[in-house]
């Protein structure tokens, strides 16, 4: 194969470890290469003899050979996407309305269009006023038990300050978080973040932008109002106290699980990543034997696949 087939084909077998067949635009999009290629380029790839004998072809989803049954599971999972989305985009616009934070995305499998189910977990990130990442959590751990209520679940899994958008970890699953992420709220922050996260370029160069590009949905009048009155009461000292009371309590609190071996959990002054249990690691293990079954080893890639 040559340098296209190969990004190709390395997209398509990530896309498998989630059991996501794509279609030719997300194949484009979110290309794993060294270097970006149009659409026309991957259409062609798409039908060259050295790869067509490796893919399936089925409702406009392109998946490796022997994985045909994924596209159903993609009608499925399609639907159930577009039922949360709804819900998404609601809940997306109450945490936008919280003190203190300036950015909102969704992000996880609903991103991708892949929730597991009708009442899968909606996943956001949450960037924040620096100084106030515990407080805004806060806030939003009583949004995520108002949605309790209604048989929702809302997950702020990562919450940082806008003074922390550069990631620390870089490797391909972090890279197809950061381009995968849908912003609902703070379009500025996210443009920033991408900006201050080059690196992502070097493994995924078409995916400069969100793929879906949603409606923003930022505060009316009376909410902005009610914001900035929250934020003028907590933005001096008595704001400093209670982020630090917070702080302490919930490092005190989750210090057990950050001692685990599979955790990637992060809680710091600018970082609240309450992932205890690392998804990234395993993803890339199962991603890496696929390469290797294919020939496409890490050694022989240009990319820097795993690792820091």
């Amino acid at each position: 194969m040559d340098q296209l087939e190969a990004a190709v084909l390395r997209t398509l077998l990530y896309a498998d470890v989630f059991g996501f067949p794509l279609t030719q635009r997300e194949i484009h999009h979110f290309l794993i290469a060294d270097q970006p290629f149009s659409e026309m380029q991957i259409s062609r790839a798409l039908e060259s003899p050295a790869l067509r004998p490796l893919l399936e072809f089925h409702d406009g989803y392109v998946m490796r050979a022997g994985r045909g049954d994924l596209a159903a599971l993609r009608r499925e999972r399609e639907a159930a996407a577009a039922a949360l989305w709804t819900q998404s985009i609601r809940y997306g616009a109450w945490l936008s309305r919280l003190p203190f934070v300036r950015m909102v995305a969704v992000t996880g499998a609903l991103a991708m269009r892949n929730p597991s189910d009708h009442d899968d977990d909606l996943d956001y990130v949450l960037v924040t006023a620096a100084g106030r990442v515990w407080l805004a959590r806060l806030f939003a751990i009583a949004v995520v038990r108002l949605s309790r209520l209604r048989g929702v679940t809302v997950c702020p899994n990562y919450v940082l300050a806008e003074t922390a958008l550069a990631q620390e970890r870089r490797d391909l699953f972090i890279a197809h978080e950061v381009t995968q992420m849908v912003p609902v709220f703070g379009r500025d922050l996210y443009e920033r973040m991408r900006t201050l996260n080059p690196w992502v370029a070097s493994l995924m160069p078409n995916a400069q932008d969100a793929f879906y590009d949603e409606t923003q949905c930022a505060p009316d009048t009376l909410w902005r109002a009610v914001k900035r009155l929250a934020e003028g009461l907590l933005g001096g000292a008595l704001g400093d106290r209670l982020e630090a009371w917070e702080y302490r309590r919930k490092v005190a609190r989750f210090s057990p699980q950050l001692r685990q071996p599979n955790s990637a959990a992060r809680l710091d002054e600018e970082r609240v990543k309450g992932h205890f249990n690392d998804h990234g690691h395993p993803v890339l293990q199962r991603y890496h034997l696929l390469l290797h079954q294919y020939g496409l080893t890490a050694e022989n890639s240009t990319l820097p696949l795993a690792g820091d």
